[in-house]
């Protein structure tokens, strides 16, 4: 059982997207999650999109939340349900099958999906929150990485700290990585991770190393990203062999773009959704903004951790620290309806196939929120190279 949509390709003209010239960025339409040396980025173009309907069932289970997308070995898409559970569906992710051509035509299929299991080989609760999924990636080998939220609550028997997992592709627990302390909640308010602002990226570099960030600020690195100033995240780099913390890093993102209808029932809001491997220290990362009443706003951003990247590890807080971050570029911007297609709420990217004329492209992936005002929508990019 599967669904598929179609959009017909969106024309533009190179003039528009030709944003900006990037040296060293690579990439590979194979799985792994990573990606290899490659031409550099000149501009990206908008092939087409698909979207699958918010209320959807694939085995009687309402299909949705997609915060997590990569490409696997065998050109199917694992894709990952932020479903909490206590909605009464047990937290789960996807086998998908993603066809496009560079007419523009995108299908979309769901194969099959799994529960993510605990240690003692039990699913996470339906009716409880303990988890809050929102990245995924291949392994070396072709397991899977997942990374969780965890969830806040005051009282601490109801609280579960944010992770990074590897599992099977059949869901089975396979280890957890040692996450630094400065992720977990703590209160809230003075100290440690955010309610529902901790990890949302996650990538795999070619050489195996683990990149997690959370989506903003830590509270003792600053407030959170505003109308009128920006905040900064950390990138922690894991071992994949010993599974520890290797350095961190500091990734600054801008003021929010759009602000929200003045009746707004909550204020706008700009996170790191996502962050894709484009060489052994180079990303792609997605910058999602959501104004209420308005919509979303995507940037991508070329990012890298150089040699003058501070490791900011042993800083405790990054207010008034000093310390240079990761460069950040701007790939493309894509406003409220970008070339024919309405953004909805962008929290997934992946390398996807290469085209017949031998350029690589990108997929993006939103999460609906089970929402009936949003979709599951998916978007190809082609990339354009020298």
């Amino acid at each position: 059982m599967g669904f598929a949509h179609s959009s017909r390709r969106m024309a533009v003209s190179r003039a528009l997207l030709a944003l900006l010239v990037l040296a060293g960025c690579g990439g590979s339409d194979g799985g792994g999650g990573s990606a290899g040396a490659g031409p550099p980025i000149v501009a990206l173009r908008l092939l087409g999109a698909a979207a699958i309907p918010t209320g959807t069932l694939f085995e009687g289970v309402e299909f949705g939340g997609i915060s997590g997308l990569d490409r696997a070995a065998d050109g199917s898409y694992w894709a990952l349900s932020d479903d909490r559970g206590g909605d009464g569906r047990v937290p789960r992710f996807y086998n998908l099958s993603i066809d496009y051509e560079a007419s523009g035509n995108v299908s979309v299929q769901i194969n099959r999906q799994t529960a993510m299991l605990r240690e003692d080989g039990s699913a996470f609760p339906a009716a409880t929150r303990t988890v809050d999924p929102e990245a995924i990636r291949v392994a070396a080998g072709g397991q899977l990485y997942w990374a969780s939220e965890g969830n806040w609550d005051a009282a601490a028997a109801r609280r579960f700290q944010p992770f990074v997992r590897q599992m099977t592709t059949q869901g089975a627990f396979v280890r957890e990585f040692a996450i630094p302390a400065i992720y977990h909640y703590v209160d809230n308010r003075t100290q440690g991770a955010r309610n529902n602002k901790v990890f949302e990226s996650l990538a795999v570099a070619p050489d195996g190393t683990v990149y997690v960030a959370n989506e903003d600020a830590l509270i003792e690195d600053g407030p959170s990203a505003s109308l009128q100033a920006g905040s900064v995240v950390r990138v922690t780099a894991l071992d994949p062999g010993t599974g520890q913390a290797r350095a961190q890093y500091a990734y600054e993102l801008p003021k929010i773009p759009v602000d929200g209808k003045p009746d707004a029932a909550f204020g706008p809001d700009n996170g790191l959704s996502d962050m894709l491997a484009a060489g052994p220290r180079q990303f792609i990362a997605v910058e999602r903004a959501f104004a209420f009443g308005v919509g979303n706003t995507i940037r991508l951003v070329w990012t890298e951790i150089n040699d003058t990247t501070t490791d900011v590890s042993r800083i405790a807080s990054l207010v008034e620290a000093k310390y240079t971050p990761m460069s950040r570029r701007l790939l493309l911007e894509m406003p409220l309806h970008y070339q024919g297609v309405k953004l909805d709420n962008i929290e997934a990217i992946t390398w996807g196939k290469t085209l017949p004329n031998g350029n690589r492209t990108l997929v993006l992936a939103s999460d609906n929120n089970f929402t009936a005002t949003q979709t599951n929508q998916f978007i190809v990019l082609e990339v354009l190279a020298n």
